[in-house]
């Protein structure tokens, strides 16, 4: 059976020589429902809709660039061998961690220079850029990268996956753990956690810092199972270093903002 197994087409939509792929299309829905999301908590928040959108011209081209050359860095071995590679985003090859790098400080120049609240508007975009990570994943999927081990294909049915999945997990002869899914519903789950914290009017600035350390602690478990990790030694994963250390940061500077007074408005307050 598996002989017959065929991927998924990674193209969304054909038009004569332009191919516009799945993966550039769920990172482009990624970007228009967290904006939506952000532009309708901002209204709620007294936060006009041209903030958004101002920031999001800026933050998403920054965030993708840092992200791609982040992944270029790690792979330097093949892009010095095949450089024209390097811009064909839709070949795969986004690094989240550089896309967030790039985006945070994008941000904080951005709130700078408007005279906003740099965490206010971070704990605002903190749900919409898990809604980002979450559809993005379905993009690894569709390119059948950001996959774990070798598994059965029973071991797969256990999970009552659709055969569609679970024959896209079908790569170079075996089946392997669909790593993109495991994560895409740890941001799910993370997006509700966020959400409901809202409500009980969190301190300013913890709602972000709750996603760095969430987004972290799946990233870090989960990439223990993949098998295209960037390095960053023979031995260390470059994504479970950074999750260490944004879980780290994260909690020392929610506890120092907390000692010092910085985080002694709420979520709420205007």
């Amino acid at each position: 059976m598996e002989s017959t197994i065929h991927p998924l087409s990674k193209v969304f939509l054909q038009l004569g020589p332009i191919s516009i792929k799945w993966y550039g299309v769920l990172i482009g829905m990624g970007v228009i429902i967290g904006l939506w999301m952000a532009v309708r908590e901002g209204k709620r928040l007294g936060i006009r809709e041209e903030i958004f959108m101002d920031l999001i011209l800026y933050a998403v081209p920054i965030g993708i660039i840092c992200a791609r050359i982040y992944y270029v860095l790690f792979n330097l071995d093949f892009y010095t061998k095949y450089p024209s590679e390097i811009p064909k985003i839709w070949h795969g090859g986004l690094a989240i961690h550089g896309g967030l790098i790039g985006g945070t400080i994008t941000g904080i120049i951005y709130a700078r220079k408007k005279g906003l609240s740099f965490w206010k508007l971070a704990d605002i975009v903190a749900p919409s850029i898990l809604v980002g990570q979450m559809l993005g994943r379905w993009g690894n999927f569709m390119n059948q990268e950001a996959y774990g081990g070798v598994v059965s294909r029973s071991f797969l049915e256990s999970l009552h996956l659709p055969n569609w999945i679970i024959n896209q997990m079908y790569i170079n002869g075996a089946y392997h753990h669909p790593t993109f899914l495991y994560e895409s519903m740890w941001s799910l789950l993370g997006i509700i956690v966020l959400l409901s914290l809202r409500k009980v009017n969190i301190r300013r600035g913890e709602l972000f810092l709750t996603y760095l350390i969430w987004y972290s602690i799946g990233r870090y478990f989960i990439e223990g199972l993949r098998t295209d990790s960037l390095m960053l030694t023979s031995t260390i994963r470059m994504a479970q270093f950074i999750s260490i250390l944004i879980i780290m940061a994260s909690i020392i500077i929610l506890i120092y903002r907390r000692v010092t007074g910085l985080s002694n408005k709420r979520y709420l307050d205007a």
